[in-house]
């Protein structure tokens, strides 16, 4: 029986790794003839990254997958475009050494061992296609909506990278897509007509409930906390604040939110986070007392309809029967989790494409509401303040039962979970994909 193996390369960043290992189990799983191997680039992004990577032990894993930690290289600044393409090049000998030495091992054993069928290259590594092209095998490109371009693109000098990646695409063999033909179809419809390659929806692709990483041994007792805490909320009446592995606020900003729940009156369950000192650019941290931040008469008062974490499990809180509500970054991870989940977004971006994924969200396709649209803020600055009164106007209709909205997300939830079913949408595109893998 042929065999074949596919390289997936993410981006050193918690959201790019999780949906490059995801998507290797979707097709390892469904195909006993394809193996998968996860090359690590480090540095990673931040330390969350870190903990993940090295959760993904042979025992989490299923068969034929393997996590490959490529050598470390000297940290340098993350705040442009221009590092993460540094970063691939600087890779690519580390990368062409463990290829070589797969393609030797296939071909001492060519019955037992699987033949190199492709690569799976992150948008923002897009220079290891280069690699494709020497080992004359096709790359696949992971998803980059073309009308949702990220904050660096406002950069004169991270634009040049972007583009330069664009046009990579062109040449890529497939262009993978973590979405899925019921939520895009236009924009499916629109990339499959022209002279690109083959698009593949092949979303949601959403990480797994019970992830190891999730529950950690630090985290096991909050977790619990948080869960028992919910199951004793009415069904649909809890609003669900949280921003992402990045997301934080400044104190001014976090007294207007606090206003508004307090005003809003619903239950919530608010994820806050610390953000760095002025100027620098790296992953928010944890208050080791809420009281750093937040009044202790806010806390006294809300402390019979709300509740304020450090850390979230948010595929978990998301599918909570007592979730009603999810105010968000539009990280589109998050976003999909949510829509599986069939629970409405309140939009409120912070950088990155999430405008346009709020954008697309709110005007597009009317599946959540609007905080503030267009708010952006750098990771090193803090943006502007979104009022109190602002934030109250979002709430409301998000929590509202009877909007139109909430209905259309529990209808496209529903067509989520159809599209992963055998014949549906994605399904039958990651069976082509597959097909595309195993003719090479």
């Amino acid at each position: 029986m042929k065999k074949a193996e596919v390289v997936f390369i993410p981006l050193p960043a918690m959201g790019h790794i999780i949906a490059a290992v995801e998507l290797a189990k979707l097709i390892v799983e469904r195909d006993d003839r394809v193996s998968a191997s996860v090359l690590m680039m480090n540095p990673p992004l931040d330390s969350t990254t870190t903990k993940y990577t090295e959760s993904l032990t042979a025992s989490t894993l299923p068969n034929r997958i393997r996590v490959v930690h490529l050598p470390s290289l000297e940290h340098t600044a993350v705040s442009n475009m221009a590092w993460m393409a540094s970063l691939a090049e600087a890779q690519k000998p580390h990368v062409k050494e463990f290829v070589l030495k797969m393609k030797a091992q296939s071909e001492l054993s060519p019955h037992d061992s699987p033949q190199l069928a492709g690569f799976v290259v992150d948008t923002f590594v897009l220079g290891m296609n280069d690699l494709a092209g020497e080992f004359g095998v096709p790359c696949l490109a992971n998803r980059l909506p073309a009308k949702l371009l990220p904050s660096l693109v406002l950069k004169r000098e991270s634009l040049a990278s972007f583009l330069g990646a664009a046009r990579r695409l062109k040449h890529a063999r497939g262009i993978l897509i973590n979405t899925f033909k019921e939520l895009e179809s236009h924009a499916i419809n629109s990339l499959s007509k022209g002279e690109i390659p083959p698009v593949y929806p092949v979303g949601p692709i959403v990480r797994c409930k019970g992830n190891s990483y999730d529950v950690g041994s630090s985290q096991i007792n909050d977790y619990k906390d948080i869960m028992q805490w919910l199951d004793d909320q009415p069904p649909c009446s809890v609003v669900f604040l949280c921003f992402g592995s990045w997301g934080s606020f400044s104190v001014d900003q976090v007294k207007e939110i606090a206003d508004a729940l307090e005003q809003c009156g619903h239950r919530f369950l608010w994820c806050l986070r610390k953000p760095p000192c002025k100027g620098k650019i790296e992953s928010p941290s944890d208050y080791a007392d809420f009281q750093e931040i937040l009044s202790e008469d806010f806390l006294d008062r809300s402390a019979k309809i709300g509740k304020v974490i450090k850390w979230a499990p948010q595929v978990e809180i998301l599918g909570h029967k007592a979730i009603g509500g999810f105010v968000s970054h539009c990280g589109w991870n998050s976003t999909l989790e949510s829509i599986l989940s069939g629970v409405p977004i309140a939009t409120w971006p912070l950088y990155g494409e999430q405008q346009f994924n709020a954008f697309e969200m709110v005007i597009e396709l009317g599946l959540a509401v609007e905080i503030k649209m267009d708010y952006r803020k750098d990771l090193s600055k803090d943006g502007i303040i979104v009022s109190s009164e602002d934030i109250q106007r979002g709430l409301k209709l998000l929590m509202d039962p009877e909007s139109e909205i909430r209905k259309k997300v529990k209808e496209m939830s529903q067509l989520s979970r159809k599209a992963l079913m055998e014949d549906g949408s994605s399904f039958s595109a990651l069976a082509h994909l597959i097909e595309d893998i195993m003719g090479n």
